[in-house]
């Protein structure tokens, strides 16, 4: 890149196809109203992320950048380097690797972290660039967990409960919010806290998998389960019904949202709480994992001017992140954009958004109704749930407006009976129907500790695949785990997906009425990926394993 030192910020996110001109003249409006620096802007008006201009310095200065969202501190670094010197030189330790310290910039030309991470540890440092908004967070993070060991105060709770002839009841609440605390720390997504005849089962799901968390003495489910209730305002004295409740905290400058479900089994009430993490990194929907024709498919489908687009999964398939990606493409300075989600998890400037609210009635279909009437260009529904939101998505849609939202339904193809079943009319939803987006995330192998392995016969029939020479896949990765990966073998996910792009030839048979083996068929004919493919691709690519892929996807 010609005099790219020498470039500034603004001019170099242009040049990256980052952003565009327009935008940096909106962002230096705003800079000089609110005299914050021109990346804090951008960032804020979620121009672009945080980490884009952290990989966009490291390109300039030729330093590797390190996402920290996958990736975990080695405690003893950062044992090395007071919390308060390693923020106020600008750095934080990542791991010891062969004599040497790496660390974490987020400004390349810091030369004082440099200095005072060889001085403090007499290491050579390494240094890896990464971004703003990852820095304060993981050293918040990383610290505090370091000084405030929670596996250990909870074994040590559950120790105290079990020699104790009178139950503790200080020991028991705060049992109960140091198993949340848990896991925030392994950044889970649920909490599972299961009663079984002689105690009770934590486990917490990561990155989509569950995994084992702590054994409970029975004794303390009661006042577990008090706790939980309490803090989510529910009747503690109800326990033959399920209940479900909420509750918000601040934990390390982050505002976590718990969404609570109880339910009574033969062993007591089985608690799940759902942790919903605030806002994390936008992404552009060629970062989300999809391959290069799929990515030049969805940028050409969100540049139309009216239809619906659907993307299914199940939950935690992360659609809502790919519709968010699928709005940065959307010119939100010409076109007026409106959301309705349940719960609003990113928020993009120049976006009217809203939040479902059923306790005041306010839902999917109301907040629909409510859209047309605001002169919409683009209409985000977070889910189509009913027979009167599908109807509204579909007049939205055939009157001039863009819709997405999203289906649960396990692949493109069946969310046309789903529709149907809607009571939709044939004729009018292949009118309406642009595209359906079917997506899973897989665990990506860490590449730390990845290891390769030869296909067996029986993983190649798992995969569909033929047992003979001709098949292309003879060597895969797989999981083995180390420190790096918390001993998982994985590190991170990424989308795999597939794209059913509803053609003339498509729209004649859902109109018609026509199997969806026929459709299927079609689509496949006219260049679908379908899931396993895009799964297979994975496998070939060292991203992901075959248990990976057979795990999720049929």
């Amino acid at each position: 890149m010609q005099n790219q030192t020498k470039m500034k910020l603004g001019e170099v996110l242009i040049e990256k196809g980052l952003l565009t001109g327009e935008r940096l003249k909106l962002a230096l409006a705003q800079q000089k109203i609110t005299g914050s620096l021109l990346g804090e802007t951008l960032v804020k008006l979620a121009f672009v992320s945080s980490s884009e201009i952290a990989r966009t310095l490291a390109d300039q200065a030729g330093i590797p950048f390190i996402d920290l969202s996958e990736y975990i501190v080695s405690e003893d670094a950062i044992r090395l380097v007071p919390k308060a010197v390693a923020e106020k030189a600008g750095f934080i330790p990542l791991r010891l690797n062969n004599g040497a310290i790496e660390i974490g910039v987020t400004n390349p030309s810091n030369i004082t972290a440099i200095d005072t991470a060889s001085r403090l540890t007499g290491m050579k440092p390494v240094v890896f660039m990464i971004d703003n908004k990852g820095f304060y967070e993981t050293l918040e993070r990383s610290y505090f967990f370091l000084e405030n060991p929670i596996q250990q105060n909870i074994n040590a709770a559950i120790n105290e409960i079990r020699s104790s002839a009178a139950l503790p009841v200080v020991t028991v609440a705060e049992l109960a919010q140091n198993l949340i605390f848990e896991g925030i720390r392994r950044k889970a997504t649920d909490i599972h806290i299961s009663p079984a005849i002689e105690t009770i089962n934590v486990f917490y799901r990561v990155d989509g998998v569950q995994q084992y968390g702590f054994y409970i003495p029975k004794a303390a489910q009661p006042g577990i389960i008090s706790k939980i209730k309490v803090m989510s305002m529910l009747d503690i004295s109800e326990q033959r019904l399920p209940q479900d409740g909420s509750f918000s905290m601040t934990f390390l400058n982050t505002k976590y949202e718990m969404r609570i479900s109880t339910m009574p089994t033969i062993y007591g009430e089985n608690v799940v709480i759902r942790v919903l993490a605030g806002t994390g990194q936008l992404l552009r929907i060629d970062s989300l994992g999809f391959d290069p024709g799929n990515t030049k498919n969805l940028r050409m489908l969100f540049q139309k001017p009216y239809g619906i687009i659907l993307i299914t999964g199940p939950t935690g398939s992360g659609k809502t992140t790919t519709l968010y990606a699928a709005l940065r493409e959307v010119d939100l300075i010409e076109r007026n954009v409106l959301t309705v989600e349940d719960p609003v998890e990113y928020k993009l400037s120049f976006v009217k958004q809203t939040a479902v609210n059923l306790k005041a009635g306010y839902d999917f279909a109301i907040a629909g109704k409510t859209f047309m009437r605001q002169d919409p260009d683009v209409m985000l529904l977070g889910e189509i749930r009913d027979e009167e939101t599908a109807r509204i998505a579909v007049r939205a849609s055939i009157t001039g407006h863009l819709v997405l939202s999203t289906l649960h339904t396990n692949d493109a193809v069946t969310s046309i009976p789903r529709l149907i079943d809607f009571n939709i009319d044939r004729f009018m939803l292949s009118s309406s129907l642009m595209a359906v987006i079917a997506q899973r995330l897989v665990r990506k192998l860490c590449n730390h500790c990845k290891e390769e392995h030869p296909v067996s016969n029986d993983e190649l029939q798992l995969l569909g695949l033929r047992d003979d020479a001709g098949t292309e896949l003879k060597t895969a990765y797989r999981a083995k785990g180390c420190s790096m990966c918390n001993h998982t073998g994985y590190a991170g996910r990424t989308v795999v997906g597939e794209i059913l792009i509803v053609n003339d030839e498509i729209k004649e048979l859902v109109a018609v009425g026509a199997s969806l083996t026929k459709i299927k068929e079609t689509a496949l004919k006219n260049g679908m990926v379908t899931l396993k493919m895009a799964g297979l691709q994975k496998v070939k690519q060292h991203i992901t394993s075959i248990d990976e892929v057979v795990r999720l996807i049929d």
